[in-house]
């Protein structure tokens, strides 16, 4: 049995090592995982100047892993031979044109009739329909999870599911797929753009204006809800040595008094007769700022400029931000290098950027921190990234656009079984985002329990064998198809090599890599020919049955085992 490298295993055991043998930093942050640790376990000191490294298929696999979900070996092949700039340059500059919208597959069915929208139209501009809402819904998570299995080779899909869990909503209480709909879009929209700019239109969302109690925000009756989150979770962040007050979070919601919801236009307004006229007086934390109350239509725009001004005005959202960047693209672990290295020196960036998003990602994915050997291969995976990953490695064939029902109900199957994962895409736990992102000290180790892990590999073994059947049509991976892909498969040991590259973080030992290529390829025999026979036979004869399930067993067997070890559980 392959055992896991002492960095996988230092970096699952991180929060364990951190608990036991560190003592806390006095930081304005204070971020329990914010600590300095004994020399000999300290993570890494290097920071954000420009990687200068070795440039090879290693480093070029780590950043594809971390931007995209999952990486086919065309996309590899498409990367390969490029330099370090040029790949970061094609994940951040892609067309802002939208995808096409989700349809209405749930029509062919009499009880489901949609009287607005025909069989495979589009229904997010239609009238609200509560009896048709839980389909809706259903159709907009498969939609999604198509973007996924089909993204583009840029890094749009990742900043989205980084800013839906970030801005997290639930379908569930917002009750409106065409709001959740056009909230997608806005994510979508912004993924890279100007931070100030989101957070205000994010503010004023309908969706978020459902999901966080803001339409029903009035001068007689101040909602705090959105108010709290806009500075505990959105901008200023928590943990703070020293903190807005109680004070600040009232007058912030009476700032955002007067907007609503129009569920006819599926938009959101500002309603002037709702709103608080009077000046806010925030605390000491914001320098005692003034907002000063203002009436009329515009009123609402302008109070919500100031406060937006007044929070950007503070150094805290700059940090907050690039933080959660951090833990959601390179290691969960800040400790006093990262946070002077790379933390201090990005947050920096961004407020001099006026908080444009894209320079911090681009510095951050160029950096020698982000390719620091002890940064590759050191995250657990999140369901999305094992399942979208398990169907792109592999070239995961998913029905076409001849019969939607079909297409989205096995895009549906796929976004079930990681909602099972508990990452259900659309329905976040509750405004926070998923703890695995946020939740001291496990974070992603919280993805992995008795219950996820045995759950992860039943999707392998399931889709490598008995594939999942709905409609007609077989989810399942061709094996022989996929081994065809690789460069030279007759050759055990460079099939072995390849097969590895693309679906693990890092390379295994060589004595383990003859163990299984003895065991499972060669059959427990010896000689490399027993495999390149059995392989040139097959391809000699490819309709003979018995050849093709020599080489196919074998191979069924070998992505078994290696989607079974632990290094297959980590990016």
């Amino acid at each position: 049995m392959a055992k896991i490298s002492r960095k996988a295993f230092f970096s699952a055991a991180g929060s364990e090592l951190i608990k036991s043998e560190s003592t806390l930093k006095e930081y304005p942050y204070q971020d329990p995982s914010n600590q300095q640790l004994p020399r000999h376990l300290q993570k890494t000191s290097t920071g954000i100047g420009v990687y200068a490294g070795n440039w090879g298929n290693e480093q070029i696999m780590h950043l594809l892993k971390r931007t995209l979900f999952g990486v086919s070996k065309a996309d590899f092949n498409h990367f390969k031979g490029k330099s370090l700039s040029e790949c970061v340059n094609i994940l951040l500059n892609f067309d802002p044109t939208p995808p096409a919208p989700p349809l209405n597959n749930y029509g062919n069915n009499a009880n489901q009739n949609d009287p607005a929208v025909p069989y495979g139209q589009t229904w997010v501009n239609a009238p609200i329909n509560g009896n048709l809402e839980g389909a809706r819904i259903a159709s907009y998570k498969s939609w999604w999870t198509s973007l996924l299995l089909n993204q583009d080779r840029n890094i749009r899909e990742k900043m989205t599911l980084f800013w839906h869990n970030h801005f997290a909503t639930e379908t569930l209480v917002v009750q409106d797929s065409r709001y959740i709909y056009k909230h997608n879009t806005l994510l979508r929209n912004n993924c890279l753009g100007n931070f100030k700019d989101f957070v205000k239109q994010i503010t004023i969302d309908p969706a978020m204006l459902e999901y966080l109690n803001g339409n029903q925000n009035t001068k007689t009756a101040p909602d705090e809800n959105y108010a709290r989150e806009l500075q505990e979770l959105f901008t200023i962040g928590k943990n703070l040595s020293i903190h807005y007050t109680e004070e600040d979070v009232k007058a912030a919601a009476r700032v955002l008094t007067g907007w609503r919801t129009n569920r006819t236009g599926i938009s959101s307004f500002f309603d002037a007769t709702k709103h608080d006229t009077s000046s806010k007086v925030f605390s000491s934390f914001y320098n005692n700022y003034t907002i000063i109350g203002r009436s009329g239509a515009n009123a609402g725009l302008l109070e919500l400029d100031d406060l937006l001004t007044m929070i950007f005005s503070h150094p805290e959202p700059a940090k907050h931000i690039v933080r959660k960047l951090y833990r959601f693209f390179v290691y969960y672990v800040i400790d006093d290098s990262v946070e002077r290295n790379v933390i201090e020196p990005l947050a920096t960036l961004f407020r001099n950027n006026n908080y444009n998003i894209k320079i911090v990602i681009e510095t951050l994915l160029k950096s020698e921190h982000f390719y620091d050997p002890l940064n590759i291969g050191c995250m657990i995976k999140s369901p999305l990234d094992h399942l979208i990953g398990l169907a792109k490695q592999t070239k995961i064939n998913y029905p076409d656009n001849s019969n939607i029902q079909t297409q989205y109900a096995h895009w549906l199957y796929t976004m079930q079984y990681s909602a099972i994962l508990n990452q259900h895409l659309g329905d976040p736990p509750n405004v926070a985002g998923w703890p695995a992102y946020y939740e001291d000290p496990q974070y992603y180790e919280i993805w992995i329990n008795s219950d996820s892990l045995p759950k992860r590999n039943l999707a392998c073994d399931q889709l490598i064998y008995t594939g999942y059947t709905r409609f007609g049509f077989k989810l399942l991976i061709d094996c022989v198809a996929f081994v065809e892909d690789m460069q030279n498969p007759s050759n055990p040991n460079d099939l072995l090599n390849e097969i590895i590259q693309l679906i693990y973080p890092t390379d295994l030992s060589l004595n383990t890599k003859n163990f299984i290529k003895t065991s499972i390829l060669l059959s427990g025999q010896t000689g490399d020919y027993i495999w390149t026979d059995a392989w040139n036979a097959y391809k000699a004869n490819p309709s003979n049955t018995m050849l093709k399930d020599a080489v196919k067993i074998r191979i069924q067997a070998l992505l078994k085992y290696l989607m079974g070890q632990a290094e297959y559980q980590l990016i």
